[in-house]
């Protein structure tokens, strides 16, 4: 379970150390096997460890090819789809078409959620994550959230 929003620098080459308190978990579920593709949503990219993401690319495959929007979900997420592996130092090399699709620079941030990782260019996530609690402030809350208590 991957949670918590993490402040990253990138460096020169696009590589991302990966927080220490994920590694453990990170290289005992998949070897450190994780791969990266781009949210069709939001100009951010979604990391899964690999076995996770082969339980999502065997649903998205799953989907009619005949529709159009359903085609147009497999071309953007599986043909998206890289293969990224932990190195010993615990980074992860983004390639440079996905950093340029979420216009990823030095600073960056991981958003844990759950199965999941975000990756967020650090100003488009602080504006993005502005605009979310605007929303919340008017009060659009859809009905399953209103029974939700924390």
């Amino acid at each position: 379970m991957f949670r918590g929003v993490n402040p990253i620098n990138l460096d020169a080459k696009g590589r991302m150390a990966m927080p220490t308190r994920y590694r453990e978990r990170i290289s005992s579920s998949c070897a450190g096997q994780m791969v990266a593709t781009i949210d069709t949503e939001a100009k951010c990219l979604l990391l899964y460890t690999l076995p996770e993401w082969e339980v999502i690319q065997e649903k998205i495959e799953a989907l009619s090819s005949f529709n159009a929007t359903t085609r147009r979900i497999q071309r953007l997420l599986i043909g998206h789809a890289t293969d990224l592996e932990m190195d010993g130092n615990g980074r992860l090399l983004l390639p440079a078409p996905l950093r340029e699709y979420a216009e990823l620079d030095k600073k960056v941030v991981l958003l844990g959620q759950g199965r999941k990782f975000e990756i967020w260019s650090e100003a488009l996530w602080i504006e993005t994550r502005d605009a979310y609690l605007d929303e919340a402030e008017a009060g659009a809350m859809p009905e399953e959230l209103q029974t939700l208590s924390l």
